[in-house]
C-alpha cells in the first residue's frame, strides 16, 4: 500500500463541515499528486455512490469511495475532523473519513488492499490508534501497515500489518471475493481455521448424531455492495468478528469488484444458516437455497451483525426455510428480487411503487418495439393497414401495403403481450420466479375481459400476494420438490383466474372503459392542461418513479390496435416533455459554457443526442450537481411543451423514438415548436438561476495555484 497513501494525502486537522466539503478537500489532495486527473468528474462520482447509500459507519467513521475514470491509479486519502462530520451513520457523525479512489479498470491487487483496510477499519485498536496519532507520516504509515498502532498490544499490531499482508497475497492465488473462505485479512486464527474444519466435516461426513450436539452454530455469509470496494469487506469482517464473540463459525463470500471466490459446496452444504447482506444481487443464490435465511441490506451487517446472527438461529430453531433451488423464496420478508434493491425496513408503499415498478420496466421493451412496428407499418402502407388482411393470407413482396401490414401485424402481436407481461413481472417482483404463471395468466385473463392495464395491475398484485400466502405454509420436506413445479403454479393460478373472471374482473373492465371515455372526451382547455401535468411529471425526476408513471399513463393509452386521438396526442405530449431537459442543458452549456464546469461542458455534448433520442437520464448529471436551479426549470420547460403539443394537436402512434420518429407524427412542424419552446424556457432559466450565484468551481474560476475558489466551493456543493 506503499504507493496508495502517503503524508500528502493526511489532513489530520480536517475543517470541513459537510461531506461534500470534505470529499472536496481530500480529493484535492490527490488532485495535486496527479492521482485525479478531473476534480469535477471525481467528485460528480463520488457523490454518485453516495446518493446510492450513505457511507458513514457507526464507530465515527466515513468511508466515501468510488470508481472513477478520472482516476489514473488506486489512491487513499485519510482526514480527520475534531468536530465530526456528518456522513449518515445511525450513531452520529464520522471523525475518521477515508476517501478511497479507485480507477474504472482497477486490478485485483490493488482492490484486495483496499477491501483489507476496509476490514481493518472494523479493528477498535486500529481506529483508535489512528485518532491518537499527531504526525501525518505516522498516519500514512499506520494505515498502510508499516509500524503497528501505538495503542494496544500485540494483537494492535497484526491487525495493523493486514493491509500490508493482503498487498503481497495475490500471488498466492487469493482474490479480494476469496478471502474469506480462505481466512485472510480477518486477523484471527479463528476465521481460518473455521471454515477449514467446516469443509473437512463435511466433505469427510464425520458430522455424526453425536458430533452435531457438540459443533458450534454455522452460518454462510454472502455481502456485496453497489462498488464492491469497502462496505462489503467491512460486513464480512463485522459478521466474523460478531460469530467469534457468539461462538458461530461464520464463513463469508464477498461479491467484491475483484469477482469471489465461492464457497465450497461442502461447506455450504454444512452449514445452519445463511445470511445475505447485499445491496446488489447476490450472484448464483440458488446454491444457498433450502435453508433458514436473513436478507437485509450490507449496512445491517456492519452496525448490527449479532442481530442478525441471532435472527437466523431463531430461524433455524422454528424451522423456517427458503424453498428449494428454483423455486423463488420461501418466505416473504425481504427474499425476493425487487424487494432486495429496497432498503431494509422500507414502508409497504415505497415496496408497492417497486413492485409496479418491476412490471413496466419488463413491459416497455414490448410497448417500443411493437408501437414503432405498429407506426412504421402506417407509415409505408396507410391508415387502412389495420383492415389489411393476414399476411399469412396475402403478401405481395413488391408491394409497399404488404411490407406496411406485415410491420403492423408484428407490432400487434408484440403489444399483445404487454398486459401479461406487466401482470407477470409485477408479481416476479413480489415473489420471485413462482409468481410468474399466475401473474402472466392474470394479464391474459384481464385483456379476455377487457380489463386493460388496471387490470393487469390488480392481476399481477393478486398473483404475487397468492403465491407468497402458499409459500407460507409449512410443507413436508417429501413435497417440497413439486412445490414449484406443480403445486404452487396449478393452485395460484386457479385463485387468480376465479378472482379475475368472477370477483373484481367487471368492476375493473368498467373502471377501465370510464378512464377511456374520459381521454377521449378532452378537448380544450382540459387537454391542455393535462398536457402541463404530464410535462410537468415527465421532468420531475429524469427517467425516476413519477417520470414512468406518466410515460405508462401514456403509453397505455396507444396499446391497442386503434389507439384513440385523445391517446395518440398524450403520447405525443409525453415524449416531447421528455426531450426537454437534456436538450435544454446541451443548448445551455453552449449558450453560456463559463457557468458550467469542464464535466458538465462535456455532458452537454452528449446531451444532444440523448435528448435528441427521447432519454430524459441526459440530464440527470446536471441535475445531480444542482437539483435546486436545474430541475424546477426543467418542470416548468416541460409543461409548456406538454401544454402547447396538445393545443397543436400533434399526435404520435410510437412509444420512444425522439426526433427520429418524427416523420410518424401529426402535425410534425409544430410539434418541434412546441419542443423548441420548452428547451428555450428551461435552458434561460438555467442560466438566470446559475448567473445569480458565482461562478461554479472548476469552471473559469480558479486560484493562483490553480485549484478551484473557496467562494466558488462553498456556492458550489457536489450534490445539494
Amino acid at each position: 500500500m506503499s504507493d496508495m497513501i502517503t503524508a500528502d494525502l493526511v489532513d489530520l486537522d480536517l475543517s470541513a463541515d459537510t461531506k461534500e466539503a470534505a470529499a472536496r478537500a481530500l480529493a484535492e489532495r490527490m488532485v495535486a499528486l496527479g492521482r485525479v486527473t478531473d476534480l469535477e468528474g471525481f467528485l460528480a462520482d463520488v457523490a454518485a455512490r453516495e446518493a446510492q447509500m450513505p457511507t458513514g459507519l457507526d464507530g465515527g467513521i466515513g468511508i466515501p469511495h468510488c470508481r472513477s475514470e478520472h482516476v489514473t491509479e488506486p489512491t487513499l486519502a485519510f482526514g480527520r475532523s475534531a468536530a465530526g462530520i456528518d456522513f449518515g451513520a445511525a450513531d452520529g457523525p464520522a471523525d475518521l473519513i477515508f476517501l478511497i479512489a479507485a480507477p474504472a479498470g482497477a486490478d485485483d491487487a490493488h482492490l484486495t488492499i483496499l477491501s483489507s483496510l476496509a476490514r481493518q477499519l472494523m479493528n477498535a485498536e486500529f481506529t483508535d490508534a489512528l485518532r491518537s496519532v499527531d504526525d501525518a507520516s505516522a498516519a500514512a504509515a499506520l494505515v498502510r501497515g508499516d509500524e503497528p498502532p501505538t495503542v494496544g498490544g500485540s494483537a494492535a499490531a497484526d491487525a495493523a500489518k493486514a493491509p500490508a499482508a493482503a498487498g503481497s497475497g495475490p500471488a498466492s492465488g487469493s482474490e479480494s471475493g476469496s478471502e474469506p473462505a480462505s481466512g485472510s485479512g480477518s486477523g484471527s486464527a479463528d476465521s481460518v481455521t473455521a471454515p477449514a474444519a467446516a469443509s473437512a466435516g463435511a466433505a469427510t461426513g464425520t458430522d455424526d448424531a453425536g458430533s452435531d450436539a457438540d459443533r458450534p452454530f454455522r452460518i454462510v455469509a454472502v455481502t456485496s455492495c453497489p462498488t464492491g470496494i469497502a462496505h462489503t469487506y467491512m460486513a464480512a469482517e463485522s459478521l466474523e468478528n460478531a460469530g467469534r464473540e457468539a461462538g458461530v463459525e461464520v464463513v463469508v463470500e464477498t461479491q467484491g469488484s475483484a469477482g469471489f471466490t465461492r464457497l465450497d459446496p461442502a461447506v455450504i452444504a454444512a452449514a445452519d444458516g445463511v445470511i445475505f447482506a447485499h445491496d446488489v444481487p447476490v450472484r448464483e443464490k440458488d446454491r444457498f437455497a433450502g435453508k433458514p435465511t436473513v436478507d437485509t441490506g450490507v449496512k445491517a451487517a456492519i452496525n448490527r451483525p449479532a442481530d442478525l446472527i441471532t435472527e437466523v438461529r431463531g430461524k433455524a430453531e422454528r424451522g423456517e426455510v427458503t424453498a428449494a433451488a428454483g423455486s423463488g423464496a420461501a418466505d416473504g420478508s425481504g427474499a425476493t428480487p425487487v424487494e432486495r434493491a429496497g432498503g431494509p425496513g422500507e414502508g409497504y408503499g415505497t415496496k408497492l411503487r417497486t413492485w409496479l415498478m418491476s412490471g413496466v420496466s419488463y413491459m416497455v421493451p414490448f410497448v417500443a418495439a411493437g408501437g414503432l412496428l405498429i407506426a412504421l407499418g402506417f407509415a409505408i402502407g396507410g391508415y387502412e393497414i389495420n383492415e389489411a388482411p393476414s399476411v399469412m393470407d396475402h403478401f405481395v413482396w413488391t408491394q409497399a401495403a404488404s411490407w406496411g401490414a406485415l410491420l403492423f401485424q408484428i407490432g400487434g402481436v408484440a403489444f399483445g403481450f404487454l398486459v401479461p407481461v406487466l401482470a407477470g413481472y409485477i408479481a416476479y417482483g413480489m415473489a420471485d420466479r413462482p409468481g410468474l404463471v399466475p401473474g402472466f395468466v392474470g394479464g391474459a385473463i384481464s385483456l379476455t375481459i377487457s380489463a386493460g392495464f388496471l387490470g393487469g395491475l390488480a392481476a399481477g398484485l393478486i398473483a404475487g400476494g397468492v403465491v407468497l400466502a402458499i409459500q407460507k405454509v409449512r410443507i413436508p420436506a417429501a413435497l417440497r420438490g413439486i412445490m414449484p413445479v406443480v403445486v404452487i403454479p396449478l393452485i395460484s393460478s386457479a385463485v387468480v383466474g376465479f378472482l379475475m373472471f368472477v370477483v373484481i374482473g367487471k368492476p375493473i373492465a368498467s373502471a377501465q372503459k370510464a378512464m377511456t371515455d374520459w381521454l377521449n372526451g378532452l378537448t380544450g382547455t382540459n387537454a391542455i392542461l393535462l398536457g402541463a401535468l404530464l410535462g410537468l411529471m415527465m421532468c420531475f425526476d429524469l427517467g425516476g418513479p413519477v417520470n414512468k408513471v406518466a410515460y405508462t399513463f401514456a403509453t397505455a393509452g396507444i396499446a391497442v390496435a386503434s389507439p384513440s386521438d385523445s391517446a395518440m396526442k398524450i403520447m405525443a405530449a409525453v415524449m416531447a416533455a421528455g426531450m426537454v431537459p437534456p436538450l435544454a442543458m446541451a443548448l445551455a452549456t453552449t449558450v453560456r459554457g463559463k457557468l458550467f464546469n469542464r464535466t458538465e461542458r462535456e455532458n452537454g455534448k452528449a446531451a444532444w443526442v440523448l435528448g435528441a433520442s427521447f432519454i430524459s437520464e441526459g440530464a440527470i448529471p446536471f441535475a445531480a450537481a444542482d437539483p435546486l436551479r436545474v430541475i424546477p426549470a426543467s418542470m416548468v420547460g416541460g409543461a409548456v411543451t406538454g401544454a402547447l403539443s396538445m393545443s397543436f394537436g400533434a399526435t404520435l402512434r410510437a412509444p420512444h423514438g425522439g426526433i427520429f420518429v418524427v416523420p410518424l407524427i401529426g402535425n410534425p412542424f409544430l410539434y418541434l415548436v412546441a419542443i423548441a419552446a420548452g428547451v428555450c424556457v428551461t435552458a434561460a432559466l438555467v442560466i438566470v438561476l446559475k448567473g445569480l450565484r458565482k461562478p461554479v468551481a472548476g469552471a473559469d474560476t480558479a486560484g493562483p495555484d490553480g485549484t478551484p475558489a473557496p467562494s466558488a466551493r462553498e456556492e458550489q456543493p457536489v450534490a445539494a
